[in-house]
Formats: structure tokens, C-alpha cells, sequence
């Protein structure tokens, strides 16, 4: 098994040698305007495939595969007087699909792109299916006004002291023992 650095350099000058004998040394009629494209060869160096594509329809397509085929005697031997190794590979011929994947990517990616307007088009006259805004918000007070006002005096009961908050909003401690009313003026000791 070679290595695939050799293997490379052995495609590559495989490649090259096809390349320049389709343009210089074989001039048969019927192969059309021609690109090699890549070639691939084995681990033991004893096959080589060689990738083209032709411009043109399919008829052109079969008068290239038929004139490559008919010349591959001439072109093994070139190969492997360029090679310079032991073995010549056997070379096949093979048609590289990489045009018609391309197109029909090319197709895709356009089909994509209208659909993609169409959507942005539709977008811009949509309505909400919903609220404008589905997001939750913090609860806003409400103010009531048929509602009559609450009394100006409150009471809260505990265990043991009585609280009640004035008209003002100051809240009143009032302890049952003592007796006494403490104010707690503008410093409420609760909350409302």
C-alpha cells in the first residue's frame, strides 16, 4: 500500500499527463470541449479513475464518453511513461456529476430565496394572532371611582396590642395594658 501523499502526487500527475494529451496529442472529432476534473487512484496504485465533465447536452456527452474509451490504450501508455513506476494503472473514465449537483444547488438556493421574499412580503401586512404584546407585566394599580372611599380609620388586631392607622396614614400602636396611644408619625412602623 502506498502512502497518501504518493497517491496524491500519483493522481495528480495522472491528471495533469490526461489533461495535456486531450489537448495537444488526441484529436479525434468527437470529444467536445473537455475539463478533467479530478482523478482518483487506488491504495496500491494499480487503478486510476479519472474524472471529466463536457459543456454541452447529453448527445455530447456520449460521443466524449466513446472517443475517451477508444483512446485509453494511448493515453495508459502515456501515463505510465510519465509515471516512471513498475506497474501502469488501468485508467477508467468517469463523469464527474459536480456540474449538475452545482445547478440543482443553484436551483435550490434561488427556490429558497423567493420563497424567502414571499414570506417577507406576507410578514409585513400580518396582524397578530394574539395581544401585541403576549408579554406579562407587573400589575397596575386601579383606580375605582365609582367604588365608595375606605374609611379614614383602620384597625389590625395582634395578640396582645391593637394597631390603628389615622387619616394621615400614621399607624397608631395601642397597648390594652398601659393604656397609652403610641404615634409613630411619619416613620410608620407598617407598610400599607
Amino acid at each position: 500500500m502506498a502512502d497518501e501523499a504518493r497517491r496524491r502526487k500519483v493522481a495528480e500527475r495522472i491528471q495533469n499527463t490526461v489533461a495535456r494529451l486531450l489537448e495537444r496529442r488526441i484529436k479525434d472529432p468527437r470529444i467536445g470541449f473537455t475539463t478533467i476534473t479530478d482523478c482518483k487512484v487506488t491504495g496500491d496504485l494499480q487503478h486510476a479513475t479519472v474524472f471529466y465533465t463536457v459543456l454541452g447536452d447529453e448527445d455530447d456527452r456520449k460521443k466524449t464518453a466513446r472517443a475517451l474509451n477508444s483512446a485509453k490504450g494511448l493515453i495508459r501508455s502515456e501515463v505510465g511513461k510519465a509515471l516512471g513506476i513498475r506497474l501502469t494503472p488501468t485508467i477508467e473514465f468517469a463523469l464527474d456529476a459536480l456540474p449538475e449537483q452545482a445547478a440543482s444547488f443553484e436551483e435550490k438556493l434561488a427556490s429558497a430565496l423567493y420563497s424567502d421574499q414571499q414570506l417577507r412580503g406576507v410578514s409585513q401586512t400580518a396582524s397578530y394572532a394574539g395581544e401585541a404584546d403576549p408579554y406579562r407585566k407587573p400589575r397596575e394599580k386601579k383606580v375605582f371611582e365609582d367604588v365608595p372611599a375606605a374609611p379614614a380609620f383602620t384597625e389590625w388586631t395582634g395578640e396582645d396590642d391593637i394597631f390603628s392607622e389615622d387619616a394621615d396614614g400614621d399607624v397608631l400602636a395601642d397597648s390594652p395594658e398601659s393604656g397609652e396611644v403610641e404615634t409613630s408619625g411619619s416613620d410608620n412602623l407598617f407598610e400599607s
